[in-house]
């Protein structure tokens, strides 16, 4: 065989329906989409070439997802392992997340145990390690993290066809963590930040949020919710999608709260749907 139809080989997997649904269920984030676009697009010329019989060596599958917390790195990594199954890149297809606590024990000799255990359950997936920059702790010389990055680094390295190591944090303290561990950094092909997003597209995931447990915004809910996204935005601890769904928990405990103490009263389909502007106006941020 020295032809390929590449639209045919594109249509066998399941690249395009990802891709799509990337696209569909993750608002904003192009950058990032384009990445992944671009990651795929090289995984399925890469297995052309092998089935021409065309060698080169293969492609380096471990990536870097850096950004804050709540911008869609874990949604990104399970896309990720459904691409580089569909194209026979890992056997199962299936993503482990994990933190520092799952691998690093706190006594001689439990770290490599537990290390190894994890990477068992992951092989044949994709192993996502959040907040990795905390296996690595240089001012404690009796922290057992860099046996974990040890072991992660030899398996990385011999058993590359077997698991892809997704590592995920914050931008900066990850940035230091390759800086301290050039053996790790090396083996990193693929380097994605993930951006912040801005208040429109917070205001927009929350909608879709509401949307799916058939909750609606009145226009003056909509007002106040996009006043309360921008002072949280310039609060500590802001987690972008996951501290917008926390405070419409919030909203919809209050607006629950505010029905029950009207009761008496008929109760029309559009009061249970609707949160009003109050219901956003309690929260502290206002205070």
């Amino acid at each position: 065989m020295n032809a390929v139809n590449l639209q045919e080989e594109y249509n066998k997997t399941e690249i395009a329906k990802i891709l799509n649904l990337l696209d569909e269920e993750l608002v904003g984030l192009a950058p990032v989409k384009t990445r992944i676009r671009e990651i795929a697009a090289l995984l399925l010329i890469d297995k052309l070439r092998k089935n021409l019989g065309i060698t080169a060596g293969s492609p380096g599958l471990h990536m870097s997802f850096t950004g804050s917390p709540g911008t869609g790195k874990t949604t990104v990594g399970l896309k990720m392992a459904d691409i580089l199954f569909q194209l026979g890149y890992i056997q199962k297809g299936h993503l482990l997340t994990v933190t520092r606590d799952d691998l690093v024990g706190q006594y001689i000799g439990h770290t490599a145990p537990k290390t190894k255990e994890v990477l068992k359950k992951a092989m044949g997936g994709v192993l996502f390690i959040d907040e990795a920059y905390y296996l690595y702790k240089p001012d404690n010389e009796r922290d057992y993290g860099s046996e974990a990055i040890e072991i992660l680094l030899q398996v990385m390295e011999n058993q590359r066809d077997d698991l892809v190591v997704i590592l995920a944090g914050y931008k900066e303290p990850m940035d230091k963590f390759y800086e301290s561990n050039p053996g790790l950094s090396s083996r990193i092909a693929n380097h994605i930040d993930f951006p912040d997003y801005t208040v429109e597209e917070l205001l927009k995931i929350s909608k879709l949020m509401l949307e799916e447990q058939q909750y609606q915004l009145t226009p003056e809910a909509e007002v106040a919710l996009t006043e309360y996204i921008k002072r949280r935005k310039e609060k500590p601890l802001f987690a972008n999608a996951r501290s917008i769904k926390n405070a419409l928990d919030r909203a919809r405990m209050r607006q629950a709260n505010r029905i029950f103490d009207s009761r008496g009263q008929v109760l029309t389909k559009k009061e249970l749907v609707n949160l009003e502007a109050e219901d956003i106006l309690q929260s502290t941020i206002f205070n």
